[in-house]
């Protein structure tokens, strides 16, 4: 999961940039990157590390320029080398740089296609593929001047060859910023605009709160297969740019990645997580009709909307049991099951007097591998609990995420291949109960009732794209067990030394 940034704007933007990605730092923690257009060239700054740690004072100097784009990474296919940090570029033609949030699906099909062109990919990453096939199709074009036109067709020809999610934001030298988003819409992606008294200045960014946070006004999403054009001269154009557009946005943005205060496809992440709250407090008052739980407790921060909406329905006490250190980065998306339990002790502090005696229901938006869900249930019984219950505001999460979430393998996946009470065995809850899918959708499509069907693969199978087999659910093993995970970072540190890290 990433986050992108991408502006073009009357005066330097490289402030706008910098605090429109920490605001987006939840999308990813591994790696940041910024790239301005100034005088015709690019200033690139990129490395490994939280966005305050990667820009110093002398690096925000240096990045000058009206228009540039940013991204926050966590690796999901690549590696997690400073060398596969984004934004990328190529020299040719005028000169671009991308950033790009998700997963193609064809990213092997693609790059073999793209040696035959005499183009060379010097990273592992799906990203860079992506910015090599919209270079190539932008060289076909004769004009030292790109039109609005020619950026769509291209954009149109890039559609056509690719799969999987992806949005993305592209400067091109002396031209513009472009924005597109995959024909699913399956990543999000927001247009905004800010006047001021030279122009209007124009920003898109993966999540609508980015977009409040430096005072540009929301315009609207961008639609599944859209692409947006924004010349440095700040004329906007927009051009649908795919044949069969159609939305199925990732229901998981909503469960978990996004901020509460965002709103993307017109959905409200924190009034979907209140639906959800409500949908699972109705089904634990069906379904545990003479339960004996005292409180409810969220595991924080996602969950607690939920759980205090499950509390009142069902007219139960709601505190806050845990104390979260904001300063240790998530869990399950941490390579190495050791590296992830010794987390979630650093990550959570239990206040014994809500637990002592009592019988507690803890809610967690989901439930991936059980590590961290085991480890918390253990902390409640030591801070003197009685009886541990474990509600999951998502179903079972069954599969592996092929669509930009480093989930892990369907192995992996304390879901995969057993039932609700095999699940609470092993996590050692009293008892445990999951969100139905059907539930899950109504509470997040009640925000927008517009779109009809969102991507739910990791809890049913079923991926939208139509492309993902066992051999491609299998090649994705080898990419994320947590042994090729440690082998890749191994390797990032060796190519460390050859990345462009500038200024």
């Amino acid at each position: 999961m990433c986050g992108i940034v991408g502006i073009v704007g009357q005066s330097s933007v490289n402030q706008t940039i910098y605090d429109a990605l920490t605001v987006l730092q939840h999308r990813g923690q591994d790696a940041a990157g910024i790239v301005t257009v100034d005088k015709n060239a690019f200033r690139l700054r990129k490395a490994n590390g939280l966005v305050k740690d990667v820009f110093e004072v002398k690096h925000m100097q240096r990045l000058q320029g009206k228009a540039g784009i940013g991204h926050v990474r966590y690796p999901t296919a690549g590696s997690s080398s400073a060398s596969e940090a984004q934004p990328f570029y190529v020299n040719s033609p005028f000169g671009i740089s991308l950033a790009h949030n998700g997963n193609l699906t064809n990213t092997v099909e693609l790059a073999e296609s793209l040696v035959k062109k005499r183009r060379h990919v010097n990273t592992t990453s799906d990203s860079e593929v992506l910015l090599n096939l919209l270079a190539d199709e932008l060289q076909e074009t004769r004009s030292l001047t790109l039109s609005a036109d020619e950026v769509f067709d291209a954009v149109a020809k890039v559609h056509a060859q690719t799969r999987g999610a992806y949005a993305v934001a592209a400067m091109i030298i002396g031209q513009g910023l472009v924005a597109f988003r995959d024909p699913f819409g399956i990543r999000p992606l927001v247009l905004g605009k800010h006047e001021t008294p030279t122009g209007t200045e124009y920003m898109v960014a993966s999540e609508s709160v980015a977009l409040d946070a430096v005072g540009f006004e929301v315009m609207r999403d961008v639609a599944p297969g859209e692409a947006i054009y924004i010349s440095l001269d700040g004329q906007l154009f927009t051009r649908q740019c795919a044949i069969e557009p159609s939305y199925a946005p990732c229901i998981f943005e909503f469960v978990y990645f996004a901020r509460p205060d965002s709103a993307m496809d017109k959905i409200s992440v924190y009034g979907s997580r209140v639906n959800m709250g409500a949908k699972l407090g109705a089904k634990i008052q069906k379904e545990w009709e003479d339960h004996d739980i005292d409180v409810v407790i969220p595991i924080p921060e996602t969950s607690c909307d939920i759980a205090l909406e499950i509390a009142r329905c069902m007219d139960l006490p709601y505190r806050q049991g845990f104390v979260k250190n904001r300063y240790i980065g998530r869990t399950f998306i941490m390579p190495g099951q050791q590296e992830r339990k010794k987390s979630v002790r650093r990550k959570l502090n239990a206040i014994n007097t809500e637990f002592k005696g009592k019988n507690v229901l803890l809610v967690d938006d989901s439930i991936v591998r059980g590590t961290t869900s085991e480890q918390i249930i253990e902390m409640a019984r030591e801070a003197g609990a009685k009886k541990v219950y474990f509600a999951s505001a998502a179903p079972e999460i069954r599969f592996p995420n092929v669509y930009g979430i480093d989930m892990p393998t369907t192995n992996e996946l304390i879901a995969h291949g057993r039932d609700a009470d095999e699940i609470a065995k092993i996590i050692g809850a009293d008892g445990i109960i999951f969100q139905d899918l059907t539930d899950l959708v109504d509470a997040v499509g009640m925000e927008n009732p517009e779109i009809k069907r969102f991507e739910t693969s990791v809890f049913d199978g079923q991926y939208i794209t139509n492309d993902v087999d066992q051999a491609y659910l299998d090649h994705l093993t080898q990419l994320r067990n947590d042994d090729a995970k440690a082998n890749s970072k191994d390797i990032g540190t060796n190519l460390e030394m050859h990345n462009v890290c500038h200024p």
